[in-house]
């Protein structure tokens, strides 16, 4: 039976942005399994005991028990193919996690895609007053219509003057220099399993970008049906836990809302955002 059978395969992403499953391995398995049931059956080779299959429940357990303790080779036994069509800024921000193998549009063999990314008013932020490389609340009507179409105005004369440097005869490789980040590409982005959930700890974060976020929460919504216990632990034991350090560890034990003078005062403005959390 194929695990992709019956389940949706892409997520559109605004105009032109695109997740699709392309392949997984394991591919085929037996009816009912997901892969849990691969990653389940690597863990228990260590031990010897593949040959007595175990109930849905012992499954659950053993993937619980090993997101836990931090058992991650088994999770590499599942590997992912993706398809995304998205801009170059958004693409940039996804690469540098550095977990998956790329393959992408070349801009040096086509053309540039006659496709750009263009905010919605809502979607233009300002600069955050306290996070210098994120944004904050909706930018006024006004600066958001001008600056989109300003953004509409530099992706138009940027793809006809890649055009005509073109006819002129200048190379692809050196004209797409002047094509700006809000230029389309898209890839195939092959990953495995704990690596994917790596990247979606890190991306699926609500300091992420949110033009980043989306992507990530694309890939989630499509592979947590494929992947029901190692999705739940992940959302038990990563996404919605909180981890102390030593000096936290020492505050709260000594119920104090301050850490030691040897921590940094961003240390102790997140530590004070996990008393909130924490209710403390």
């Amino acid at each position: 039976m194929d695990i992709l059978e019956n389940k949706p395969l892409e997520i559109r992403i605004g105009q032109h942005g695109l997740v699709k499953i392309i392949d997984c391995m394991p591919r085929l398995v037996n009816p009912g399994e997901t892969f849990d049931h691969a990653i389940c059956q690597a863990a228990r080779t260590s031990y010897g005991s593949n040959d007595v299959k175990p109930s849905e429940k012992v499954n659950r357990g053993l993937i619980r028990y090993l997101f836990r303790h931090e058992h991650g080779t088994p999770f590499e036994m599942v590997n992912i193919k993706f398809y995304l069509s998205l801009p170059i800024f958004i693409a940039r921000q996804i690469i540098r996690t550095r977990t998956a193998s790329v393959n992408e549009y070349s801009m040096r063999y086509k053309q540039p895609k006659d496709k750009f990314f263009v905010p919605e008013v809502n979607g233009v932020r300002l600069q955050s007053t306290d996070n210098k490389q994120g944004s904050q609340e909706k930018a006024s009507f006004e600066d958001a219509s001008a600056f989109i179409l300003y953004t509409e105005q530099v992706a138009s004369e940027a793809l006809k003057k890649n055009e005509e440097f073109e006819q002129k005869g200048i190379g692809r490789e050196i004209n797409r220099i002047n094509m700006p980040l809000s230029t389309f590409t898209e890839w195939y982005w092959e990953i495995d399993f704990r690596n994917l959930l790596h990247f979606l700890s890190l991306r699926l974060d609500s300091h992420t970008q949110k033009e980043t976020r989306e992507y990530a929460e694309a890939m989630y919504s499509l592979c947590k049906p494929l992947a029901p216990y190692s999705f739940e632990a992940f959302e038990d034991f990563e996404i919605g836990s909180i981890r102390l350090s030593k000096l936290e560890i020492e505050a709260i034990k000594s119920r104090i809302s301050l850490l030691s003078a040897k921590s940094t005062e961003r240390e102790r403005v997140e530590f004070a955002e996990k008393l909130k959390r924490l209710g403390l």
